[in-house]
């Protein structure tokens, strides 16, 4: 079984949807890309995140995104 990427608990800032084994909430990540932020620049201001579970965030989102698409055709 693969090591989860992100993780919540209420433990852990109320619940916000973090990076597993780090305090880093994934919001962290979209804001900084969406600003034009590149994964360099967030990967260096968060260190305790790795680039895997960056990687498999914008993966496992990019299929939500594209599974969504395909059940709601025009």
């Amino acid at each position: 079984m693969e090591t989860p990427f992100i993780t919540r608990s209420n433990d852990i800032l109320s619940g916000t949807p973090v990076f597993y084994g780090t305090r880093v909430p994934v919001q962290n990540l979209i804001d900084y890309l969406s600003t034009g932020e590149t994964i360099d620049a967030f990967l260096d201001d968060f260190p305790t995140v790795s680039r895997e579970q960056v990687i498999r965030f914008l993966e496992t989102a990019g299929a939500s995104v594209m599974a969504q698409a395909d059940e709601n055709p025009d």
